[in-house]
């Protein structure tokens, strides 16, 4: 059992595996001062992978109770921690229920609310490295290793009816485990018709390796298995070939981001187009904070944001 103590300043909640080796905690202070949060502080609350469910009701319910505390951002953890307390929340929105996770703990009205920020944070990343209409021109894959919330998030961002003819016709999820696998056919299946979802039960990077050498030219091959931050390694083995022409994307913006330095070593030859994580942890953090504080964060206040990150 944890001893969480009352706060004592107005604060926020970072939800995670290793927090004390984020960027965040040197960049919110600087951020709360920016802001106008005043004596606004953050601190981390560190779980193991796949917590004990009653672990992160503890974490909740202390939230929910305590005056001072605001709210918090969920990392690694969305899904098994929405599980866990989904009847701890009075309020959830339609991407936490529809991806059974949260991202974005706040309170609002006396009510606890629980949000799922990354369909709106991945979906602003993505939109900032893949070009209208590439879909529709190129015809490419998506690869996505790993089938968390993340994936989740960003196949329902791609795959938006408004989008028209301009989505992935093939979008594969390869995972280690097959619960994940499973949890996601269910969200995902059918939910545009012009998408056709593989769902891929891969135990080992070889297994990836495989599956990566079968996309077509300029797909999209992205690392949401927290590998490289949450734990050491990458779902690929160095001896994996990835799509000429094509866009890489490594979630994690810190860390041994081995799954980076492999697509980097291919980048000239194969001409590859290779994304870090900073912008997604900028949009990820800026939507919760935007919901546990109640403002406004948009424009050149979100670009004066990303530039005290970067200074810091």
């Amino acid at each position: 059992m944890n001893d969480y103590k009352a706060a004592t300043q107005p604060t926020i909640y970072f939800i995670g595996v290793t927090t004390g080796n984020s960027s965040i905690m040197k960049v919110f202070p600087k951020w709360a001062k920016e802001l106008g949060l005043k004596d606004t502080v953050i601190k981390g609350m560190d779980f193991p992978l796949h917590a004990p469910a009653g672990c992160y009701r503890e974490a909740v319910e202390f939230i929910r109770r305590d005056p001072l505390s605001l709210g918090a951002l969920v990392t690694t953890h969305k899904i098994d921690l929405y599980h866990a307390c989904r009847d701890l929340f009075d309020h959830a929105d339609a991407y936490a229920e529809k991806l059974g996770e949260v991202s974005s703990i706040s309170k609002r009205d006396g009510m606890l609310c629980a949000h799922a920020k990354d369909p709106i944070s991945s979906g602003l990343t993505l939109a900032s490295f893949v070009p209208r209409g590439y879909w529709e021109r190129y015809d490419g894959d998506v690869l996505i290793l790993g089938a968390g919330g993340s994936c989740l998030a960003m196949s329902l961002y791609l795959t938006q009816q408004e989008f028209g003819a301009d989505v992935p016709k093939k979008i594969i999820i390869a995972n280690r485990s097959i619960p994940r696998l499973a949890s996601a056919k269910k969200i995902l299946d059918g939910i545009n018709d012009r998408t056709r979802f593989e769902f891929m039960h891969n135990p080992t990077p070889a297994d990836n390796d495989i599956a990566l050498a079968a996309l077509k030219p300029h797909s999209l091959v992205v690392n949401a298995t927290g590998l490289g931050k949450d734990a050491p390694g990458s779902p690929l083995t160095d001896h994996c070939l990835f799509p000429c022409d094509s866009l890489v994307w490594e979630l994690n913006y810190r860390g041994n981001l081995i799954f980076q330095e492999q697509a980097m070593r291919q980048a000239e030859e194969r001409n590859l187009k290779v994304y870090g994580g900073w912008t997604y942890f900028i949009h990820g953090w800026t939507q919760v904070m935007a919901e546990v504080f109640h403002i406004e964060i948009k424009g050149s206040q979100l670009e004066r944001l990303s530039d005290i990150a970067r200074e810091t």
